[in-house]
């Protein structure tokens, strides 16, 4: 039989995350990266890392405003909304949610386009 590695939940749970091929990243309520997996690493390596940097800093000013629109939805209980859908990529905002419901921040994901 197989025995898996013992893992503590973060690095279980950074695994899984590093492990997909389209970029994830955690922003928290004042709009700071506190995460971002490998594929987002890559993804955003021009901005020179962006884990402890603003969202606001490797996005343009039209996504700058869409992701206030949505962070005020996700607020007021929207749980995702989509950013954009580009011939590149499709761009979604989550809500991110504590155990009692509260917001904690929110996730940006990317997913391939439509019909790839």
């Amino acid at each position: 039989m197989f025995k898996l590695p013992v893992m503590e939940e973060p690095e279980l749970l950074r695994a899984i995350l590093d492990s997909m091929h389209d970029p994830v990243v955690f922003v928290d309520l004042s709009h700071t990266i506190r995460y971002a997996n490998k594929p987002a690493e890559k993804n955003f390596a021009k901005w020179g890392g962006i884990t402890g940097k603003s969202i606001f800093h490797c996005h343009n000013e039209n996504s700058c405003a869409a992701i206030k629109k949505i962070f005020k939805a996700l607020k007021n209980g929207t749980e995702e909304e989509m950013i954009s859908d580009n011939e590149r990529h499709r761009t979604y905002m989550r809500a991110v949610r504590n155990g009692q419901g509260e917001l904690i921040g929110y996730m940006e994901r990317y997913e391939p386009p439509k019909g790839k």
